[in-house]
C-alpha cells in the first residue's frame, strides 16, 4: 500500500497498517464461557475483550444466555 509522507509528500510503500485480527475460532469462544460462565473471565482467558466476544457471538447469530446454558 502507497501512503503519501506527511512531511515531504513522496509516496511511501508501508507493509500494513494497523493490528492484525485476532481470528479467534469460535468455538473456543464457547468453550471458555462454558467453562467461566462469565464473560470477563473468558475475555481473559483468550486475551481479548469483552467486546470481541460479543461481536464474535452476533455475527453467528448466537445470544450469550443461550451459549453460557448449553443452548444450540
Amino acid at each position: 500500500m502507497k501512503i503519501h509522507c506527511p512531511h515531504c509528500g513522496k509516496s511511501v510503500v508501508v507493509n500494513g497498517l494497523g493490528r492484525k485480527p485476532l481470528n479467534i475460532p469460535l468455538k473456543n469462544v464457547c468453550e471458555s464461557l462454558w467453562a467461566h460462565r462469565s464473560v470477563v473471565a473468558a475475555a481473559n482467558e483468550l486475551n481479548c475483550s469483552e467486546a470481541y466476544i460479543f461481536a464474535a457471538l452476533k455475527a453467528n447469530g448466537l445470544k450469550l444466555k443461550d451459549v453460557i446454558e448449553g443452548k444450540p
